[in-house]
């Protein structure tokens, strides 16, 4: 009996291990598969969160500057016209132009055939009779042609290059703030959708708790049945709004980067600066000045182009004065005396060398001239005129900014008190309902009143941030609107 009691330990000892060390390899098993998931779940999220594009409003400005290929366009056109100032310089560097010429001709043409370029041949017969035997003749020359004096014609030219890369560069800078602008006012009203859809998914959560009381006020024999089925119909309202906001907010994202040049879909843009819709902005510069507005500088600089182009064209009447000089050698088979030495037609025999100045005048271009003076004073006139429209047109937009921020800032103050009391009344509303003191219509009214405070109310500082915005674009300063970013 011994012996039978202690095999039949020893089996239920090795039968106990046993099952002790399955457990232990299918604890094992388990924390690794637990291991695999979390670390699965944490690569999947690092993906996800990788893919998304993350971006702020005071990243909008160098977004635009460097994403997007128009602005690129403007930028490689400003850099074209930069050279335009470099050939007006150039044009004090000495002209030298090189020539040679080797031909096998008839022996009536010595000097070689008459090729375009720079040697031309003797005219007249050489020989006294037509021989139409070939020889071979060269011919090589050096041409040099400088004008170190133009009379200020040089510099009109400088100043005209100089005004006209100022021009292409004003242009870009009118071109980048623009959009730099719209991408801004485009993420401003993103915001607002943003937080619009977030007012209507809180609507729709309403409605459901709503819907899920009247079921059980229905069943208690507190509330009638219907306004089971109106409270379904009016979710059904609220989700399809909701529906509708989140399809005009992702169109909105899609807008901001086509705008600012981003790859990503609107599914993975990511907002933010989204407590603009919640937070009050100052105006801490109210001051009038305009001159840093880039698009009162593109006329002024339109206005310095035409006042260059002018006094280009007054130097056009004006002498002209060229230091020239020539080295040139002919070679040919023919002598003088008639005799033919092939040999000697590939050697230069017969040298001239010569230098020398022309001094020019166009006499009977002042008619001409005086035609275009007339037609640039009268585009310096446009421009100075288009000027003076661009101040007073900013001046007023300034104005209208200010009057805009003031009164949407007194309405934003105002809409949060009609949201804090719909609120308290929507909160009051539904207490009554679930005791049977109002019926469905009542309640619903409230419903209705305190997603209208909260639209109203997002919208408030939509408005008041928009006026900012456009108070510093008058100003020709982002940074203005930039800096009341916390």
């Amino acid at each position: 009996m011994i012996h039978i009691f202690q095999g039949a330990n020893n089996q239920y000892f090795f039968s106990s291990f046993s099952k002790r060390r399955l457990n232990l390899k299918q604890n094992k098993m388990r924390t690794y598969a637990r291991r695999v998931i979390f670390l699965s779940f944490i690569i999947i999220y690092t993906d996800c969160v990788a893919q998304k594009k993350i971006i702020s409003l005071k990243e909008i400005a160098s977004l635009v500057q460097n994403n997007l290929p128009q602005i690129q366009a403007y930028k490689d056109q400003s850099n074209a016209e930069s050279q335009n100032i470099n050939l007006a310089k150039n044009t004090f560097v000495p002209d030298v132009s090189v020539g040679y010429q080797a031909n096998y001709s008839t022996y009536n043409n010595i000097t070689g055939m008459s090729y375009p370029g720079l040697i031309m041949p003797i005219t007249g017969p050489p020989s006294s009779n037509n021989n139409i035997n070939f020889v071979p003749g060269t011919a090589l020359s050096m041409f040099v042609k400088w004008s170190p004096i133009t009379f200020g014609q040089r510099n009109a030219a400088i100043e005209k290059a100089t005004a006209q890369f100022h021009l292409a560069n004003a242009l870009y800078n009118q071109a980048l703030f623009k959009q730099q602008y719209s991408a801004m006012f485009s993420y401003l009203d993103a915001v607002y959708l943003q937080q619009l859809l977030l007012t209507v998914q809180a609507n729709v959560h309403r409605v459901e708790v709503s819907w899920n009381q009247s079921l059980v006020l229905a069943r208690e024999g507190i509330r009638p049945g219907i306004d089971t089925i109106q409270f379904q119909s009016a979710l059904a309202q609220a989700r399809v709004m909701y529906y509708s906001a989140k399809k005009i907010f992702q169109l909105q994202l899609e807008e901001l980067g086509r705008l600012t040049g981003l790859q990503q879909s609107s599914t993975d843009i990511i907002l933010s600066d989204s407590l603009l819709a919640t937070n009050f902005p100052s105006l801490p510069d109210t001051s009038m000045a305009l001159a840093d507005n880039p698009v009162l500088q593109y006329y002024q600089s339109k206005q310095e182009f035409s006042k260059a182009s002018l006094k280009a064209i007054q130097t056009t009447w004006r002498p002209h004065l060229d230091v020239w000089g020539n080295a040139y050698g002919r070679g040919s088979g023919v002598e003088y005396n008639g005799v033919v030495n092939k040999m000697d037609g590939w050697n230069l025999s017969r040298t001239n060398y010569g230098a020398g100045i022309q001094l020019s005048f166009p006499i009977l271009q002042f008619s001409q001239i005086n035609i275009q003076k007339k037609q640039y004073q009268s585009l310096l006139k446009s421009d100075e005129a288009m000027v003076s429209q661009t101040k007073l047109d900013l001046q007023k937009q300034l104005e209208s900014a200010l009057i805009n921020f003031n009164q949407n800032k007194q309405i934003a103050e105002q809409t949060n008190l009609q949201k804090q009391f719909a609120i308290y009344a929507y909160n009051g509303l539904e207490i009554s309902y679930k005791s049977g003191l109002i019926d469905y219509t009542r309640l619903t009214q409230g419903q209705y009143e305190l997603l209208n405070a909260e639209v109203t109310n997002t919208n408030a500082y939509l408005q008041m941030w928009h006026a900012l915005l456009d108070f510093s674009v008058a100003k020709g300063d982002l940074n203005i609107f930039l800096q009341q970013l916390k």
